[in-house]
C-alpha cells in the first residue's frame, strides 16, 4: 500500500510539473514552426486530441525520429513479412520522423506524433489506438506513457535500448520516479552489455535485461545501391569526393573552412553535405554560396555536374545511397557535444569515415569500430581537415577502413533474430478485429 501511495505522489508531482510547463510546448512548436514549418501542423496529434475513432492497434512502435525509425525497419518489416493482416501504429516525435516512416512504409501503418506526457493526453491516447503491445525505440522513459501502458495490461518492450552514463546521470535526478518507470517494463533489450548495466543501476530488474545487440548493425545497403552511384558518377568521372554527413549548425563554419582548406590540394574536390536537420537545408547551402563555391541541391537538380562545388543533400532517406558515392566521410554530431550519430551507415557502405571526439551516443560502436581500424577519430576541425586529406591523399588506407567496417556489420549481424525472441511471447494471438 506505502509503494502504491509513494508512487502516486510522485506521479502527481511530475504531472503537476507538466501541466505548469503546459504553455512552454506551445510556444515551443511555434518556435520550431518557423524553423520547419511542419511543426504548425497536427497540433491536435500533441495533445491527443482525434477527429476520428480508430481501429484497435496491433502493434505500437515509438521512435523518436529518422535513426530510431530506421533502426526500428529491420524488426518492424520482419514482423509485417509474417504477419501480413497485423495492424500497426508507429509515432514520432519529429516531423523527419513522420516523413520516414511514410517513405518506408506508406499507408501500410497508421502514423501519429505522440502527445506529450501529459495523464489525460496519454489516456486519451491509449484508449483511441488500445494497442495490444507497445515497442518503444532506444530510451524514450516517459512515466505517464509507461505507467498507462501497465495500468492497461499493455505489453510494453524497450527495443535497441541505450542508456550512457551521462543520460543515466541525468535520470538519477528523478531515481525514486524513474526506477519504478523502468519496472513497468516486460523486457529491455539492450544494445550492449554496458547499456544493460546502467538499465540496472536505473533500476530495472536483472532478470527484465536482455542483452539483444544493436538493430543498426542488421542494417541492408539500399537496394539498388550499385546503380545509383553509377549514376552519380556518370558526370563526375573520377573527381575526389567527401560528405559531410548529419552535421549541425555549430559543426557548419568547421565545414566551410575544411573544404576550403582541402580544396588547395585538390581544386575539383565535391563536398556532399547532408545537414541533421532539414530547416537547415537551404541554410548551408547560402552558406556555401557565399563562401564562393558552385552550389547544386538534389531537389533542384537531382544530380551534381561537373562544374559544381558543393551538392547539398536537401532529401531525406538518401544518406546511406550518398555515402557510397564519397571517398571519404565526417559523420557530425561529433566536432560538438551532441554525442555522434550513425557510424554504421558509411560502414556497411563501404565508406571510410572521420568524426571528432564527442560520441557518447555511441559509446560501443564506435569503440569497436576504432579497435577495427575501421574508424579515425580526431579532436577537433584542423584534426578533421589534416585526417580528411591524408585519406584522400591514400586510396589504400580508404579501402583498409572500408573493408574493416563492413566485416564489423557482418560480424554483429544478429539482434534482429534476438530482439524477435525476446518479443515473441507477447506478439498479438490474432489479427484485428
Amino acid at each position: 500500500m506505502r509503494k502504491d501511495l509513494t508512487e502516486r505522489l510522485l506521479r502527481g508531482l511530475y504531472s503537476a510539473v507538466l501541466y505548469v510547463l503546459t504553455p512552454v510546448t506551445v510556444y515551443h512548436l511555434i518556435w520550431r514552426g518557423f524553423r520547419f514549418r511542419e511543426y504548425f501542423q497536427r497540433w491536435n496529434e500533441r495533445y491527443a486530441s482525434y477527429p476520428h475513432a480508430a481501429p484497435q492497434a496491433d502493434v505500437w512502435l515509438h521512435a523518436v525520429s529518422v535513426g530510431e525509425v530506421n533502426a526500428a525497419a529491420p524488426v518492424v518489416d520482419a514482423l509485417r513479412r509474417v504477419h501480413p493482416e497485423w495492424r500497426w501504429l508507429v509515432t514520432t516525435i519529429t516531423p523527419t520522423g513522420s516523413a520516414r516512416v511514410r517513405d518506408l512504409w506508406g499507408d501500410g501503418v497508421d502514423h501519429v506524433y505522440i502527445p506529450y506526457d501529459l495523464p489525460g493526453a496519454v489516456a486519451r491516447f491509449l484508449a483511441h489506438y488500445r494497442p495490444r503491445l507497445a515497442l518503444v525505440m532506444e530510451t524514450e522513459l516517459w512515466p505517464n506513457l509507461l505507467f498507462g501502458c501497465r495500468d492497461r495490461g499493455i505489453p510494453t518492450y524497450i527495443l535497441n535500448a541505450r542508456l550512457s552514463a551521462r543520460s543515466l546521470r541525468g535520470y538519477r535526478v528523478l531515481g525514486p520516479l524513474i526506477s519504478r518507470v523502468v519496472r513497468t517494463l516486460k523486457r529491455i533489450g539492450a544494445q550492449s552489455h554496458a547499456d544493460g548495466k546502467r538499465f540496472v543501476t536505473l533500476g530495472a530488474e536483472r532478470d527484465a535485461v536482455v542483452d539483444t545487440g544493436n538493430l543498426k548493425f542488421d542494417i541492408d545497403a539500399p537496394e539498388g545501391l550499385a546503380g545509383f552511384v553509377r549514376q552519380f558518377r556518370s558526370q563526375l568521372g573520377q573527381r575526389p569526393v567527401w560528405i559531410a554527413a548529419s552535421t549541425h549548425e555549430d559543426e557548419e563554419a568547421a565545414v566551410i573552412a575544411i573544404h576550403r582548406q582541402l580544396r588547395l590540394r585538390w581544386p575539383e574536390l565535391l563536398l556532399l553535405w547532408a545537414p541533421r536537420h532539414p530547416e537547415r537545408f537551404p541554410r548551408v547551402a547560402e552558406l556555401s554560396v557565399a563562401a564562393g563555391w558552385q552550389v547544386a541541391t538534389r531537389r533542384g537538380s537531382a544530380w551534381p555536374a561537373g562544374h559544381d562545388d558543393v551538392f547539398v543533400i536537401d532529401t531525406l532517406g538518401e544518406l546511406m545511397s550518398f555515402y557510397a558515392c564519397a571517398d571519404v566521410a565526417f559523420v557530425g554530431g561529433s566536432l560538438q557535444a551532441v554525442g555522434g550519430h550513425n557510424l554504421l551507415e558509411p560502414a556497411a557502405v563501404g565508406t571510410a569515415m572521420v568524426t571528432g571526439p564527442h560520441l557518447h551516443n555511441f559509446a560501443e560502436i564506435s569503440r569497436r569500430l576504432r579497435e577495427a581500424g575501421a574508424l579515425v577519430i580526431v579532436d577537433d576541425a584542423d584534426g578533421m581537415a589534416q585526417a580528411l586529406g591524408e585519406l584522400l591523399a591514400n586510396p589504400q588506407a580508404r579501402a583498409d577502413i572500408a573493408a574493416s567496417g563492413r566485416a564489423l556489420v557482418e560480424q554483429g549481424r544478429g539482434a534482429l533474430a534476438r530482439t524477435l525472441q525476446m518479443i515473441d511471447a507477447d506478439l498479438p494471438g490474432r489479427a484485428s478485429d
